[in-house]
């Protein structure tokens, strides 16, 4: 059951993550230009703001689901019945001071912004604030049965709630748009789909999973214990904010809202690609748990490791080569001649991201191993490496400049330093790993220089010839990876589904 539950899990994040693209894809374009650049970057750059303030979450999040993960192999009931009750209290608290700080950013943004935006801009950008504060001051105490819904391994549940969020949020905008309304709209609309997610995955919680919660005293040598282990996830959260999010807000008080609206429309497609990465190594975190927990042999979790990293490889490098080749008429389509520049900013951002992403169940295992404490300090140097690095880069390149800020520290930390922390302290086969992945890279270079000539030659500014040259090219990148680069197990993943249904 369980492990049915994963693979359906899998799949259905794959699905996320093809409804986002056509969410994105179809929404995006009818965002962008009903809002015009300037409101675009402004609301981009309010979001990113609030965004900030999800670091408050302290790295809990993790950690309640490592911890339920314990508590139910060792099965310890009335501990995690206690473990849930103090960190609903935990979470209360932790919403009203994330009040109390967006009240106290929205009464700052003049002295912020005031050298880059419009009177009519600040105002603005005061009234989103204060919705999106709201937002986070009610998501803080709730989430925590998005964690124990994780833990228990209920993943079909959460995928699905997801996808009707998906779905919902352009059916509910794109009329409102197109009649006129603006981002303020937009932030309610948001607020509303995600205080319902949240109420689902509550009622789910006690109906369902039939969960306990005891609100007796705080356990705080347990509190100590968790929080030892969570700070360096709480730091890490941090390193994503400020790698992920800094460069807009450095670029909204350097350059103005329409360097942020570019660079946004960028760190859009690098989400979708950071979130095709995530889709399988996401949810092993409770298995990676159960199977240190449990003392599995390492050898087992290294086949795991390079498992995993095969598959997001082939998913990857089909992404980031097409990209590469079709990327700059996309983004023409897409967000239209004026955010052109975001075409390069994206490649500058994504290529260099590749190799950390199909290492990602690195991460979990660091975490299950409580040793990913390394890891932190390294990518939190880095990041204050690229904010002193991006500041002057961004001043003389604008969205450019932040975005090679941002992939230099990448390269140096999470790519160079984490591979060899693998290898040498952790003790995860590195070597093999990327004979795997060597092995991997070559056919595909090959194809990739070859579609990069032919493409030359094709006229792919009309949407139906790059729509066909795309699926041309998918097409040929997959006979190639079965026949050069696919193992067996590989393979049978895709056979095995096909054998069924035709069996049916």
């Amino acid at each position: 059951m369980r492990k049915n539950e994963l693979k359906l899990g899998a799949i259905l994040s794959y699905m996320v993550i093809g409804l986002n693209m056509i969410v994105a894809i179809v929404y995006t374009p009818i965002l962008t230009r009903s809002l015009g650049q300037s409101e675009y970057g402004l609301y981009s750059l309010v979001s990113s703001i609030i965004s900030y303030l999800t670091i408050l979450d302290l790295g809990f999040g993790n950690a309640i689901i490592i911890y339920t993960t314990r508590y139910r192999v060792k099965k310890q009931k009335e501990e995690e019945e206690k473990l849930h009750g103090m960190f609903f209290k935990i979470y209360t608290v932790i919403g009203i001071i994330a009040g109390i700080i967006g009240v106290i950013l929205y009464f700052n943004v003049s002295n912020i912004f005031g050298n880059s935006m419009s009177i009519e801009e600040i105002k603005k950008a005061k009234t989103l604030m204060l919705i999106l504060t709201f937002n986070l001051v009610v998501t803080f105490p709730f989430s925590i049965f998005t964690s124990i819904i994780t833990a228990y391994e209920k993943f079909v549940f959460s995928k699905v709630v997801n996808i009707i969020r998906i779905i919902l949020t352009p059916i509910i905008m794109i009329p409102l748009l197109l009649n006129g309304f603006k981002s303020v709209t937009l932030v309610v609309v948001i607020t509303v789909l995600n205080i319902g997610t949240l109420l689902l995955n509550m009622v789910y919680c006690f109906k369902k999973i039939k969960i306990k919660m005891r609100f007796g005293k705080i356990d705080f040598k347990l509190l100590r214990e968790i929080f030892i282990y969570s700070f360096f996830i709480f730091l890490n959260t941090i390193i994503d904010k400020i790698n992920w999010s800094i460069d807009q807000f450095i670029l909204g008080a350097i350059r103005g809202t329409v360097e942020v609206a570019i660079y946004s429309l960028a760190a859009q497609v690098n989400t979708l690609y950071l979130n095709f990465s995530t889709a399988i190594s996401g949810i092993m975190l409770p298995k990676i748990t159960k199977m240190i927990t449990s003392g599995e042999d390492s050898s087992e979790i290294d086949k795991l490791f390079i498992k995993v990293g095969r598959l997001q490889f082939l998913l990857l490098s089909l992404i980031v080569t097409g990209f590469v080749i079709f990327g700059r008429q996309f983004i023409i389509f897409w967000g239209g001649q004026e955010y052109v520049k975001a075409y390069e900013v994206g490649c500058v951002l994504i290529i260099p991201v590749t190799i950390p992403l199909i290492q990602n169940l690195g991460i979990s295992i660091l975490q299950a191993k409580n040793k990913h404490k390394f890891r932190t300090i390294v990518l939190f140097t880095i990041a204050i490496l690229n904010i002193i690095v991006s500041v002057p880069l961004a001043k003389q390149y604008g969205a450019m400049g932040s975005a090679i800020g941002t992939a230099l520290g990448i390269i140096i930390g999470p790519t160079l330093i984490m591979n060899w922390y693998y290898k040498a302290k952790v003790g995860i086969n590195i070597k093999e790993f990327w004979k795997n992945i060597i092995k991997m890279v070559i056919p595909i270079v090959i194809l990739f220089l070859i579609a990069n000539f032919i493409i030359q030659f094709i006229d792919i500014t009309k949407i139906f010839n790059m729509g066909i040259a795309i699926i041309i090219y998918t097409m040929i990148f997959g006979v190639v990876a079965w026949e050069f680069i696919m193992n067996q197990y590989e393979k049978n993943l895709i056979k095995k589904p096909i054998k069924k249904l035709v069996g049916k």
